[in-house]
């Protein structure tokens, strides 16, 4: 998979050699030639000096060619434009942006070009929201324009799904059981798998069937 990193940060580094590390091909691109010249003895990749920003940059840097982009700089409206261009101009299948300032992660959907946005604050309330809730409905993780989430739900003893096959579960059409955690172990969601308390189930649900997911799994 070819992917391309805009931004040449803690962040954008680590995204880059974790992936060349798993044998894809990547395109890191970065404006200031100081940061490249002093971090390119230190990461195997593809280095391409350039404005992410501007369109001519992306299409010289072979933006067309590529898998996933990645927007990770530190400034939210430079990845919103990153974003907008990768999808519009390009066609890039896939386009993940970094949010910086929580307060702008509104912006961060497919009218920008943005399939999946990642806000580290969020991200870690979310986290925290889940170590400490058992019984709730925890939104982990918001992908495309925002009308569907990644959520958690740690079972309390009295949920009225203990005890049940997944197969039996009633779900609504717009939601999808994609793992259960059960004491540190992942157990895969096969039909005969049954639900227990203390399981921590993951499910992709639209945001019009969050309430239904919440009365079936946690109860009135």
């Amino acid at each position: 998979m070819k992917v391309a990193i805009a931004g040449a940060g803690t962040v954008g580094r680590a995204i880059a050699r974790d992936l060349r590390t798993n044998g894809h091909e990547i395109l890191l691109i970065e404006k200031n030639r100081e940061v490249i010249a002093l971090l390119q003895p230190t990461l195997d990749v593809t280095w391409v000096e350039a404005d992410a920003c501007e369109m001519s940059s992306l299409d010289a840097a072979g933006m067309a060619e590529v898998d996933v982009a990645v927007a990770v700089t530190g400034d939210d409206e430079d990845n919103l434009v990153i974003s907008l261009l990768a999808k519009q101009e390009f066609a890039v299948p896939r386009v993940i942006a970094r949010v910086n300032a929580p307060e702008n992660q509104w912006l961060f959907n497919d009218s920008w070009g943005v399939d999946v946005a990642v806000s580290t604050p969020a991200l870690l309330t979310s986290l925290v929201e889940e170590a400490v809730s058992v019984g709730s409905l925890v939104p982990l993780l918001e992908l495309g324009d925002g009308g569907t989430h990644l959520v958690e739900v740690t079972l309390a003893p009295g949920s009225p799904v203990a005890g049940m096959a997944l197969a039996n579960l009633d779900l609504p059409r717009d939601a999808a059981v994609v793992a259960v955690m059960r004491k540190s172990h992942v157990v895969p969601p096969r039909a005969e798998t049954v639900l227990a308390a203390g399981d921590e189930i993951l499910l992709l649900a639209t945001k019009d069937v969050e309430d239904a997911v919440y009365q079936l799994l946690v109860g009135p």
